[in-house]
C-alpha cells in the first residue's frame, strides 16, 4: 500500500471517529480512558469536580491545585505512564489536586468569569485549605485554565503561595497565528446568535475552532506521523489516546463565551488593565507571589509572544519565563517535556516550599 493511500485511510478513520463523536456527544466523563495515576474525587459543586492524587511519599508541605482548561477533558495531563504531568509531579512528592470540569447545560449559560473564578476555582481552593490545614496553596493552570488562575490570584492573592502559568493566553493583541485574525471578523451579533440558538458555545464549534488553529497538523500531518511511526512500540496506542482527547471537547458556557470573545480576544482587556469581574478590576499588579510562566516555544494554539509579556505586568519580585522547545500539547505529553521540563517545574516549586 502506498504512503498516500494509507494516509488517506488514516484520515478517513479520523473523519469517521469525528462523526461518531457528534452522535455520542463530546466531552463525556464516561468516555475517558482509564487513569494512569490513581485518584479520588473529594469535592463536587458548581461546574467542577475535584480530583486528589496522593503521592506514595509526600516531600513537600504545600499542596498543588492544577486548574485545567474548560474545553476538553483533563486526561491529556495523565495520558500514559511516562507521559503524564500528574504522574511526574506525584512522583516528585507533591500532593496534587486537579479540576475536572463538568460540561455546562443550557441552564448554565449564565456562567461567566465571575462564576468560574470567584465560584468554582475559589471553592476548589477552599477545599484544599480545609483538607490540608493551610491558608496558602500552590496554583497552576494550563491554557484557559492558566487564564483562570491569573484572574483568581489577582482577586484572591492571599490564598496563593506560588503561581505557575502554562501556555497562558495573556496578550491577545498578538496576531501571529492566522486563526486569531478571524476573531476580528466575528461580530458580537454573531456571538449573540450562537448563544440564542444553543445557549452555550456548542462542543462541535469548540472542536472546529481548535482544529482551525493548526489545520494542517490536525488534518494531515498527524496521520503522516502515524504512518511513519506506526512500528514504534506503544505509538499506535498513544496515537489513539491522543485522538480520543482531540474529540473530547465540551461546550463553553454562553456568558463565558461572550466575555472571552468581547473582552479577552477583541478588547485585550486583561493585558490593557481594564478587565472587570463582578465590578472589581483585575489588577495583575496585586499578584506578588512567585510566578513561573512556562512558554512553549513552538506553540500553535497560544503564540509564545502572547505569553512572554505576562511577567512585565505582575507585581511579583520573584518571576521568570521558562521557555521550552515544544508545542502546546507537547508541553504536557512529549517525552522531552516529561523528562526535562516538569522536573524543572517541580524543582522551582520545591525551592519555594519553605
Amino acid at each position: 500500500m502506498s504512503l498516500l493511500s494509507e494516509v488517506a485511510g488514516f484520515w478517513m478513520e479520523g473523519a469517521m471517529r469525528t462523526m461518531e463523536a457528534f452522535g455520542q456527544g463530546y466531552g463525556s466523563p464516561q468516555t475517558d480512558p482509564p487513569a494512569t495515576t490513581p485518584y479520588e474525587v473529594v469535592y463536587e459543586g458548581g461546574m467542577v469536580r475535584l480530583r486528589h492524587y496522593q503521592p506514595v511519599e509526600r516531600r513537600h508541605k504545600t499542596p498543588l491545585l492544577i486548574v485545567y482548561a474548560l474545553i476538553k477533558r483533563p486526561f491529556i495531563l495523565d495520558l500514559q505512564p511516562g507521559k503524564s504531568v500528574v504522574e511526574s509531579l506525584v512522583q516528585q512528592g507533591f500532593e496534587v489536586y486537579m479540576t475536572d470540569w463538568l460540561p455546562p447545560a443550557r441552564k448554565d449559560s449564565w456562567r461567566g468569569f465571575d462564576a468560574y473564578v470567584n465560584g468554582d476555582v475559589a471553592d476548589a481552593v477552599r477545599v484544599l485549605q480545609i483538607r490540608e490545614g493551610t491558608e496558602q496553596i500552590n496554583l497552576m493552570g494550563y491554557c484557559l485554565g492558566a487564564l483562570l488562575t491569573l484572574l483568581y490570584t489577582s482577586l484572591h492573592s492571599d490564598s496563593v503561595k506560588n503561581l505557575i502559568t502554562l501556555t497562558v493566553p495573556f496578550d491577545m493583541g498578538v496576531r501571529d497565528l492566522p486563526f486569531y485574525n478571524l476573531v476580528d471578523v466575528v461580530s458580537d451579533d454573531a456571538v449573540e446568535l450562537v448563544t440564542r440558538i444553543y445557549g452555550n458555545c456548542p462542543a462541535w464549534m469548540v472542536n472546529g475552532g481548535f482544529n482551525l488553529m493548526a489545520p494542517m497538523h490536525h488534518a494531515l500531518d498527524k496521520y503522516v506521523g502515524r504512518y511513519r511511526n506506526g512500528p514504534r512500540e506503544g505509538y499506535a496506542e498513544m496515537f489513539e489516546l491522543f485522538e480520543h482527547w482531540m474529540r473530547s471537547d465540551m461546550p463553553l458556557a454562553g456568558q463565558l463565551y461572550r466575555e472571552m470573545h468581547q473582552l479577552i480576544f477583541k478588547r485585550n482587556a486583561l493585558k490593557n488593565g481594564d478587565l472587570r469581574i463582578a465590578d472589581e478590576v483585575v489588577d495583575l499588579g496585586r499578584i506578588t507571589c512567585p510566578l513561573l510562566n512556562v512558554v512553549a516555544e513552538q506553540d500553535d494554539v497560544v503564540h509564545p509572544r502572547s505569553s512572554f509579556g505576562l511577567v512585565e505586568h505582575v507585581g511579583s519580585e520573584d518571576k521568570r519565563n521558562l521557555a521550552f522547545p515544544t508545542g502546546h500539547i507537547g508541553a504536557v505529553v512529549s517525552a522531552g517535556a516529561i523528562g526535562k521540563l516538569w522536573p524543572q517545574v517541580g524543582q522551582w516549586l520545591a525551592e519555594r516550599d519553605q
